[in-house]
């Protein structure tokens, strides 16, 4: 099924996340798949449609920092960077402290996670505060930025959720802290530069 990012089609996708329903969306740097993160048989169906390592896992994206505060553990430095970069391109791994989540995503001790710059999205999150947000494509190929591209390429989802074309720099920047220190572990469209500014 194919909606618009308008109400009717947030609606319909809000429906299906809480059915248990897997739904492609646009962010601000490509187009997502995802799904309720506290849901393991939805978990698990991203990762055949993907045909992603088990041993790799998701990230998560949400509303705002306040609610990525209720299921992971920032410390000041953490607050003082998404303070500044989210929403954003910009992915943070931090500890995770939500059980629940933790054991649906099959996470050891930490979850990447973001607050995208992406109005459609951040409608969406801001009813269900919490998606499962890797990139719309098979693992290995390219990420899509373009909703035909995406049709094409990608099946097994329930919803997409059309966007039209992201203009996008790149993905986002993964990074993780280590004592007051940038980890980049994946650069994406927020250079090491900008992130130390």
């Amino acid at each position: 099924m194919k909606v618009n990012c308008d109400k009717e089609g947030i609606k319909r996708a809000l429906q299906i996340i809480s059915q248990g329903g897997i739904a492609v969306f646009p962010t601000d740097t490509v187009y997502g798949i995802g799904c309720d993160p506290f849901n393991k048989t939805s978990v698990e169906k991203i990762y055949e449609i993907k045909s992603r390592d088990a041993k790799k896992p998701v990230p998560v994206l949400t509303y705002s920092a306040e609610t990525a505060m209720r299921i992971a553990d920032f410390d000041e430095f953490a607050r003082e960077i998404v303070k500044r970069f989210w929403p954003g391109p910009l992915t943070i791994i931090l500890k995770v402290t939500d059980d629940k989540i933790k054991e649906s995503l099959g996470l050891k001790d930490k979850i990447a996670i973001r607050v995208p710059d992406c109005k459609c999205t951040l409608e969406l999150l801001k009813r269900c505060s919490f998606l499962v947000g890797t990139s719309a494509n098979i693992s290995g190929d390219f990420a899509h930025t373009n909703p035909d591209e995406c049709l094409r390429n990608l099946q097994d989802y329930d919803i997409f959720i059309d966007g039209g074309v992201i203009k996008s720099k790149g993905e986002s920047t993964i990074i993780e802290m280590e004592d007051r220190n940038i980890k980049i572990i994946r650069e994406g469209s927020l250079s090491r530069k900008i992130l130390e500014s």
